[in-house]
């Protein structure tokens, strides 16, 4: 099995910043491409930004020049820094990530976190 752990998540007042990170652990070959997506209250989870193994980068264009995204493949940790942070960037946001292994012998399948809280205050 293979868990996705995120952390960083809290209340921050708007134009503030925070850095969410997520560990991937278990029984872990290869990560693939890993992402966050996140859900706003009566919408529907969208995606914010995805890091490939290689380090390529996607970003919606809501997020475009205040988050970053990055990943430190030693760790199988993936980051999200938030900057200029607005009360639209409300949500639960969830980690992705694309993972052969989780069994013996591995196989590859998409794992989820449970989530962490973001809320911007204006």
């Amino acid at each position: 099995q293979v868990q996705l752990v995120e952390s960083g998540g809290g209340l921050v007042q708007a134009g503030g910043s925070l850095r969410l990170s997520c560990k991937a652990s278990g029984i872990i070959v290869s990560i693939n491409t890993m992402g966050w997506f996140r859900r706003a209250p009566g919408k529907q989870r969208e995606l914010v930004a995805t890091i490939t193994n290689s380090g390529s980068t996607n970003y919606a264009d809501s997020v475009k020049g205040r988050f970053t995204i990055s990943r430190d493949n030693a760790k199988n940790t993936v980051y999200l820094q938030m900057n200029s942070l607005k009360p639209e960037d409300t949500a639960v946001y969830y980690c992705n990530a694309g993972v052969v292994g989780g069994t013996i012998p591995p196989r590859y399948e998409n794992y989820w976190g449970q989530g962490t809280q973001v809320t911007v205050s204006s």
